[in-house]
């Protein structure tokens, strides 16, 4: 497992040097994680790069405390911009929520013998 893990920390490090090396306007983690899709699309999903992801899932709420850390540091700035940064959140939030519904209509499963009259009572 640990070679795996450390294919994925290999693939954030060839983003990062492809960024730096070319200066894409895209953070390193994007592109290498674009590298990491394209891979596994060629050879497949091992299963124990399943298991290091889950693993990481199941402890991603420990990736937030740096940002909650910074949030705490930067309060005084935050407080005096806080206009900016409060419409910044709900606009893209709400941009979030009608590009995520935009793809489910898109891209989701199509039933044919549903009909758009809304369900019966």
């Amino acid at each position: 497992m640990l070679g795996y893990l450390t294919v994925l920390l290999s693939c954030q490090l060839a983003g990062e040097l492809a960024v730096a090396a070319t200066g894409l306007p895209v953070p390193g983690p994007v592109c290498g994680m674009a590298l990491l899709f394209v891979c596994l699309l060629i050879f497949g999903l091992p299963d124990d790069l399943a298991k290091i992801g889950e693993m990481l899932l199941s402890n991603l709420s420990l990736l937030f405390v740096p940002a909650g850390v910074g949030v705490m540091l930067h309060a005084r700035l935050m407080a005096q911009d806080w206009l900016p940064i409060a419409a910044a959140l709900i606009v893209s939030t709400m941009a979030t929520v009608a590009v995520t519904a935009l793809m489910m209509k898109l891209f989701g499963p199509r039933d044919a013998e549903a009909d758009d009259s809304g369900p019966d009572l």
